[in-house]
């Protein structure tokens, strides 16, 4: 019995297409940015990571992109790429649960729509 071995590249081989910041920009043009500004000194890529693929798992379809920012001083901030802060560690003395961060998101992006579950007390 032979075995193959695949190494990385080969298990995960990406569709590359070329595109240019123009293209990209007229791509999200009206769809809502967030920007995720996490502590770098913290260890907060984690966590910003994780919220941003929440984000995007909720909303697909109606933000334009979710940007990792890297910051410093202990500083954990979501905010539309507007400069809307929807979310501030240091104002509020702790980090968002999903279901507000998403609930403020959806407050600013699309009052109307249901969150499901998110919703529900």
């Amino acid at each position: 019995m032979v075995q193959a071995r695949l190494s990385w590249p080969r298990l995960c081989r990406l569709e590359t297409r070329p595109y240019s910041y123009g293209m990209i920009s007229a791509m999200s043009e009206t769809k809502p940015e967030v920007e995720i500004v996490y502590c770098t000194q913290c260890r907060w890529l984690l966590r910003a990571g994780w919220m941003a693929q929440e984000l995007l798992t909720t909303f697909e379809g109606d933000l334009g992109s979710v940007r990792l920012v890297p910051g410093s001083g202990g500083t954990f901030e979501v905010r539309l790429a507007d400069g809307t802060l929807l979310w501030s560690r240091k104002h509020e003395g702790r980090f968002p649960e999903l279901k507000e961060l998403k609930q403020r998101l959806r407050d600013h992006i699309d009052p109307q729509r249901d969150l499901g579950h998110s919703d529900r007390s």
